[in-house]
């Protein structure tokens, strides 16, 4: 398992979500992060979800 990191900003800037979560791939923790953001009612703003090695898995501006 590897430790992901997702985050959601609103328009200004302001971090409105960090939080870290494990996954087993890069496939495993973009399901996780989309169902992380539905979940907090964040998925619509921007968003990234980034690799132990810091490769984007999940972005949205």
């Amino acid at each position: 398992m590897h430790m992901y990191k997702l985050t959601a900003f609103e328009p200004t800037g302001e971090k409105i979500l960090e939080q870290s979560f494990e996954a087993a791939s890069d496939e495993e923790a973009k399901g996780i992060g989309e169902k992380l953001l539905k979940e907090k009612d964040v998925y619509e703003k921007t968003h990234r979800c980034i690799s132990p090695v810091g490769k984007l898995v999940l972005f949205k501006s």
